[in-house]
């Protein structure tokens, strides 16, 4: 067998593989001696039909399993005889075969790149002291406020007005005619100016009194996600049935106990404290980790395998859309198509991989395993972030090897990464500034 490697990139590879004409033909007398054995043809005993004949029957479908046999033990064979370390499938488009000629193939693979030994030590980083303030706790008062506020009906005699909440009855008609697509909808609850609709639309109920009907005349930009939208202006016959507005509840001990796990205020914000508080250190984290990959990078950079970053971009794609799912919204609501949000996160997912091979490299180069100690603190820290005992988390990955397989490499990834930050020079500091916008938690800038 001849292999010959082409290089179209670092990680990139196309194998040129001959199998010599003896085995090809090996395989065919091989294939037709034990069809010979079994063929049930009229005319003929079983096991004494001719080859010729064999082959006017079953040609087509013998040469098929030859093949594939022929690439799979020749391809096994070349693997080894290069050393290439494959990552994903290889693409092949088996030629026809020609019982008469050498069996010449090539199959496009990608490859593991290469990584140089990591030099992790006296990497020198940056730590911010993140820390909650009075304010921060104020303004995360105020979100809740606003949360569980109630919408009571205006009884006074006044116009709608922004922020007000508008209950309506609604028509649309394009041309004169109803839009098939825009159904009629009643007692319709639409907050004024936010834009659940249109901003025409919010714009023009401003004004209106419980009771009155108006024609309000909306046009849609030309890059609608709707097409039927696009460009379109839609006549809504509107009636507006009853103006809601929001009643704030004082914050206080009552306004505490309200959400149902709080004693009074102080404990509220003792809670908002702590949840800000696991924030930072997210959020210090993520920045710790961002300065540590940036430096390995620096040192050495590399190509990354298209199959490794498509499984990345999938694995962000997937998490995004059942985010979505949870707010019963899907990627269309975004305003854009799968292929965009692809592209959109292609540079997300590059780093996400590179970060995931710098890793790899680490753990092989350190010899990095996990003690039985761990795993056991693993199970107990898990078991408390989704309030279910250790036990059944620790037998549910004891029966599903491929997730337990993960779940052992995530920890030895964040033991690789506690192992350059231990071998680091940490320079601690203040935040730059004091205000919401500076020290807003990664959670809440999502």
């Amino acid at each position: 067998m001849q292999v010959s490697v082409e290089d179209l990139s670092s990680v990139k590879k196309v194998m040129h593989i001959e199998v010599p004409q003896e085995e090809v033909a090996h395989q065919l007398d091989e294939a037709y001696k034990e069809l010979k054995k079994t063929a049930k043809l009229k005319g003929f005993r079983q096991g004494k039909t001719p080859r010729s004949v064999l082959e006017s029957h079953y040609k087509k479908s013998v040469n098929a399993d030859i093949t594939q046999k022929l690439i799979q033990e020749s391809f096994a064979e070349a693997i080894q005889e290069t050393g290439l370390k494959l990552v994903g499938s290889p693409q092949i488009d088996p030629p026809e075969l020609d019982e008469k000629a050498p069996y010449k193939y090539s199959a496009t693979v990608e490859i593991a790149p290469e990584i140089n030994e990591l030099d992790f030590k006296g990497i020198e980083l940056s730590k911010t002291l993140y820390k909650s303030t009075d304010k921060e706790i104020d303004a995360q008062l105020k979100m809740i406020q606003q949360t569980i506020s109630d919408k009571e009906t205006v009884t006074e005699d006044r116009p709608v007005k922004h922020s007000d909440f508008a209950v309506i009855d609604y028509k649309a008609f394009k041309d004169d005619k109803p839009v098939a697509q825009i159904p009629p909808m009643e007692n319709y609850t639409l907050k004024v100016g936010a834009g659940a609709i249109h901003k025409d639309m919010d714009d023009q109920l401003v004004g209106m009194k419980a009771g009155e009907s108006k024609k309000i005349m909306v046009t849609f930009p030309e890059n609608e996600t709707e097409e039927f939208l696009s460009g379109a202006t839609i006549t809504f016959d509107v009636t507006l049935k009853e103006i809601r507005e929001v009643k704030l509840h004082e914050i206080n001990d009552a306004f505490a106990k309200k959400l149902g796990t709080f004693e009074n205020l102080d404990d509220l914000k003792t809670g908002i404290r702590l949840n800000l508080k696991e924030g930072y250190e997210k959020r210090t984290e993520q920045e710790l980790n961002e300065q540590i990959f940036q430096a390995l990078l620096a040192k050495q950079d590399f190509e990354v395998p298209e199959f490794l970053l498509n499984l990345e971009l999938s694995h962000i794609i997937s998490d995004i859309e059942k985010r979505l799912e949870e707010h019963d919204k899907s990627i269309k609501d975004l305003g854009l198509s799968r292929e965009q949000l692809v592209e959109k996160h292609r540079e997300t997912a590059v780093k996400q991989v590179k970060r995931h091979l710098l890793l790899n490299k680490l753990i092989e180069q350190e010899k990095l395993e996990l003690s039985d100690e761990e795993m056991v603190t693993a199970y107990e820290e898990m078991a408390k972030a989704f309030r279910q005992p250790a036990t059944v988390l620790k037998k549910y990955y004891e029966t599903n090897p491929e997730q337990l397989n993960f779940f052992k490499h995530a920890l030895l990834e964040k033991k690789a990464i506690r192992l350059i930050i231990d071998n680091s020079t940490i320079t601690e500091k203040e935040p730059e500034s004091e205000t919401g916008s500076e020290t807003e938690t990664e959670d809440e800038k999502q």
